[in-house]
């Protein structure tokens, strides 16, 4: 018998196809005032996320802020460029999540707010899950919000929020420890 149907129907999908269905894990990261915990249980959580999601691609993102009315140098004191500085961290701090390079992309994003950069993001590459670290609690922060607590309430997907267990102020980068806890945040 004959099958009607066409070849194209019937064919194993392509390699192009199955990107286009890989869920997209993009993982906020602070560069600037990050501790060493926050970010090493950044990473850890987004390697269970990664390891529990088949196919997934990596959006390492980090947002430079930038004024809102003044202009911004686009050099840091030495003369280096901030955006290629920033690439370059985000690769070094990627590294251990051992993904393959055609897995993962490197965005520095500029923005007056921080928050919306991401929200941005996330809605405009169909991003289905955010990981994004958030700094200890202060009394700042509580009166005016914070970047994950406003991304948490209004991303268009799920969203893990990681803290460093017992942190009222965060170490120096070159911290040490291994406490943490992730919250997530579902949407439907």
């Amino acid at each position: 018998m004959l099958n009607p149907d066409p070849i194209e129907l019937i064919k194993p999908k392509g390699a192009a196809a199955i990107l286009a269905s890989a869920p997209i894990v993009m993982v906020a990261i602070d560069l600037n005032a990050a501790s060493q915990e926050l970010a090493e249980a950044l990473r850890e959580t987004a390697k269970r996320i990664i390891r529990n999601t088949p196919h997934a691609r990596i959006a390492c993102v980090n947002v430079l802020k930038i004024a809102r009315i003044a202009l911004d140098d686009d050099l840091d004191a030495e003369g280096n460029s901030k955006h290629v500085m920033r690439l370059a961290a985000l690769k070094h701090w990627a590294a251990p999540l051992g993904a393959d390079e055609a897995d993962i992309t490197y965005h520095v994003l500029e923005a007056v707010s921080p928050a919306q950069a991401i929200l941005t993001f996330a809605r405009d590459n169909n991003v289905d899950h955010v990981v994004m670290g958030a700094r200890a609690n202060s009394t700042l922060r509580s009166l005016m919000g914070s970047v994950s607590g406003e991304v948490a309430a209004s991303a268009p997907c799920s969203v893990t929020v990681v803290r460093v267990r017992g942190a009222t102020s965060l170490k120096p980068v070159y911290g040490s420890g291994d406490d943490n806890e992730a919250e997530t945040v579902g949407h439907a």
